[in-house]
């Protein structure tokens, strides 16, 4: 979980009062083929909150995540980080979040410990050897931290890749499912790396069919077939 090393992370993302949203969407319309699945969407995120957003299969919370990740365009609607429009950010926009989709992005050839180095050398950040293995044995994979990845379980890739939130230091986490492939102890913990990641100031969006881990303290809903946070 994120350190005092992560304090110049967080600040060049963090300069925030009450009354400026670290995360805002207003007026966000989405559609898919010829079907509407979100329209004049609003709300906005200060440090240190978690968004579950809820709604049946379909309307829409997986293609929500992809925009908010820079991923997918909107219909119509802006989206801003720190007050700017996400394309006015460029590349630190993506060097300020965790996107956890459906797939989980690792290299099958390449090692858990492999993976995780490759992340933090793209994202400019140093990673030491002990903290690298520190960080698997967090999510339990320290015995298997030098296999190939397509040689692991569905669970076991799964926690290789929710490794890159506790090594990696950034803001803004977008988890679609994250509990999928956890057995209930996995999913625990998994809740207290995101509580502390809200009380170190980080923002969660996140997606889940699954009741969530009472640990998760400081969390708000968006049910998109109402359009409104709660």
């Amino acid at each position: 979980m994120p350190s005092k090393k992560t304090t110049d992370v967080y600040a060049a993302f963090s300069n925030l009062t009450d009354y400026c949203p670290m995360l805002s969407v207003s007026r966000l319309s989405a559609e898919r083929a010829d079907r509407t699945l979100f329209t004049d969407l609003s709300f906005a995120l200060h440090a240190g909150q978690c968004l579950h957003l809820r709604g049946a299969n379909g309307a829409g919370k997986t293609t929500l995540l992809k925009m908010l990740a820079g991923l997918s365009l909107a219909q119509a609607g802006e989206i801003t980080w720190q007050g700017k429009a996400l394309a006015a950010w460029g590349d630190d926009y993506y060097a300020a979040l965790h996107y956890l989709g459906h797939k989980e992005g690792l290299k099958d050839l390449l090692s858990p410990r492999a993976n995780l180095r490759l992340t933090a050398d793209i994202s400019g950040q140093i990673l030491s050897e002990a903290a690298a293995l520190k960080t698997l044995a967090q999510v339990g994979l320290i015995r298997q931290c030098d296999l190939a990845v397509r040689s692991l379980s569905q669970g076991q890739k799964k926690r290789a890749a929710l490794a890159r939130l506790l090594a990696i230091s950034r803001p803004l986490w977008l988890l679609d499912e994250p509990f999928v492939g956890l057995d209930q102890a996995a999913q625990n913990q998994l809740g207290e790396w995101i509580d502390q990641h809200n009380r170190d100031g980080g923002i969660v969006i996140l997606t889940s069919h699954q009741a969530l881990p009472q640990a998760i303290q400081n969390i708000s809903e968006l049910d998109l077939s109402q359009g409104s946070a709660a």
